[in-house]
């Protein structure tokens, strides 16, 4: 009996070999659906474990990041420079074998840094523990792919492909598409700009083969057959932020650094002398989307030492009274806000006010 990659294998060969045309197209939305399905499997934890030993830890602060990158690219220098915690150093491969852990304090903000182990090609297939490890990154808010300025390009493809493998969107957004499944009906596929990339043939194959036969389906982007998969498969797909760190700047010239800077989202850097590791924390910072607030007790000064930091997306009066202690929300009766979130300085809020960056609140209770 064939297994699980054997299969992928297989589907992967007959695509490669199937011209893309009008008469083709159902049976090539088959064989992706088919083979997103396979890919879910390998994304399911067997009973035999999960991420391993050594590979999960305990998770703190208000966001982690993980390092991901083939061995020996210097993750684990640039996790010493930035946290100061000691992961083993050589110059020979696979020196890191287990996630080792770490904080920062940057901008008042408590960060995890997770140092995974190296990766190599074939790591979504289960490589070198590749599974594993690409499991703990999909739990990250965000990811330093650590490359060697020698060949960033090459090694930034492969490890995509293996990132992609896995379910992590890299620097993506969930595609604009909506699915209202019904009980009768059959599909109705509407979308409100040009498709480009699929047709309403590879639509219905796609639904058939996961047993959608009557659904609304509409179209907002020029969505392509994996969009649409992996909107079907959303619950096994992570979106997730993504920094090139271009390590080891000090082994290339004036020139070749300038050409480094071209690439997007990359920050190009020597972790073993620190050089540019500042805008690597910067471009860090913009990429969490951290919102810090300041608590002022009434009749006091704002505390500006202790911020209280919350995620983008998550940061209500009502986020920040549950982050303080959850009996504060039952407690509330309005909120004082001072900053950029309000027109009038102060300005009187209630629990649904959206908050922004270095405001400052002032809870007022019942």
């Amino acid at each position: 009996m064939s297994t699980t990659v054997e299969k992928i294998k297989e589907i992967e060969l007959e695509m490669s070999r199937t011209q893309k045309n009008k008469a083709t197209s159902f049976h090539l939305g088959q064989l992706k659906a088919k083979l997103a399905k396979l890919k879910r499997e390998l994304l399911t934890p067997t009973s035999s474990g999960g991420g391993g030993a050594g590979f999960d830890v305990a998770r703190t602060g208000v966001a982690s990041v993980g390092f991901i990158g083939f061995p020996s690219v210097g993750k684990s220098t640039l996790m010493s420079r930035l946290t100061g915690t000691h992961s083993e150093v050589a110059a020979y491969e696979f020196t890191t074998l287990t996630t080792v852990p770490g904080i920062i304090m940057y901008r008042g903000a408590k960060i995890q840094i997770l140092d995974l182990p190296g990766i190599i090609e074939g790591a979504k297939d289960g490589k070198g523990r590749g599974r594993q490890v690409i499991a703990v990154a999909r739990t990250c808010s965000l990811i330093f792919i650590v490359l060697d300025v020698l060949k960033p390009l090459t090694d930034k493809k492969v490890i995509e492909a293996e990132l992609e493998g896995f379910g992590i969107r890299v620097n993506k957004t969930p595609p604009n598409i909506l699915i209202k499944k019904k009980d009768k009906g059959g599909l109705n596929i509407t979308n409100t700009v040009p498709l480009t990339h699929i047709d309403h043939g590879e639509i219905k194959a796609v639904m058939s083969e996961y047993r959608i036969s009557s659904a609304d389906v509409s179209i907002r982007c020029d969505a392509t057959v994996d969009d649409l998969i992996d909107v079907l498969e959303a619950q096994n797909r992570r979106y997730i932020p993504v920094i090139y760190a271009l390590n080891k700047i000090d082994s290339i010239s004036i020139q070749e650094l300038d050409l480094l800077y071209r690439i997007p989202n990359a920050v190009p850097i020597s972790s073993e002398h620190g050089w540019n590791v500042d805008e690597l924390l910067e471009m860090m910072w913009e990429k969490l989307d951290l919102v810090r607030v300041y608590t002022k007790p009434k009749g006091q000064p704002p505390d500006y030492e202790q911020p209280i930091v919350l995620r983008d997306g998550h940061c209500t009066v009502e986020h920040f009274c549950k982050a303080i202690h959850k009996s504060l929300v039952e407690e509330f009766r309005t909120s004082v806000v001072y900053g950029s979130s309000v027109k009038h300085q102060p300005q009187y809020v209630g629990l649904s006010h959206v908050l922004r960056d270095e405001d400052v609140v002032t809870i007022l209770k019942k």
